[in-house]
């Protein structure tokens, strides 16, 4: 870090403070542009990653057991035991297949991309909000149901409150995940 603002082209030479290499970074658009499409992939892929691990979260939390149970808990833990060379390449395949039978996606590009994060980051958000809902007092769901809510008022004015903090944290992790996933994007 210090280095970085050496004005020597020599890394190791120490040749004065200098701004001069941020300039040169600022200046050069193509590295703009890469930074901006890597937020604006990071920001849309953290987003629908925290909505659907926020409802697979629920989902193993608040159904009890379910037929496919085992299955589903698999593929939301896949990801977070599976090396990234292994997700890639498995998605790879999957968009190489896909695009052969139904022509779609067109080319691999940012659309692919965003589907890969939404992957792997998902499982990161779904275990954070079932941690958190498993700490949760269900009695206070029950008080409002008991009080005459219905199931989506208190899922909205009860849980969505408790489970927010979980959610913002998911959300974090998964935008930092994306911005530093280059396995998967390659």
């Amino acid at each position: 870090m210090v280095y970085s603002f050496n004005d020597s082209r020599i890394q190791s030479v120490w040749n004065g403070f200098s701004l001069r290499w941020y300039s040169a970074l600022l200046n050069n658009a193509q590295v703009i542009d890469a930074a901006l499409l890597s937020l604006q992939i990071a920001l849309i892929s953290a987003t629908i990653a925290t909505i659907l691990g926020t409802l697979a979260g629920l989902s193993l939390t608040h159904m009890g057991r379910f037929k496919g149970r085992l299955l589903f808990t698999g593929l939301i833990a896949a990801p977070l035991i599976m090396p990234e060379v292994i997700t890639g390449l498995s998605l790879l395949l999957v968009f190489v297949s896909t695009e052969q039978l139904i022509g779609w996606p067109e080319s691999r590009g940012t659309l692919t991309i965003i589907f890969a994060h939404i992957t792997f980051s998902m499982a990161f958000v779904a275990v954070i909000v079932q941690s958190r809902l498993s700490t949760v007092d269900k009695s206070l769901e029950e008080a409002a149901m008991d009080l005459g809510g219905r199931p989506f008022r208190v899922a909205i004015d009860v849980t969505l409150p408790l489970i927010a903090p979980a959610m913002v944290s998911g959300w974090l992790l998964a935008f930092t995940l994306s911005l530093d996933d280059l396995v998967i994007a390659s």
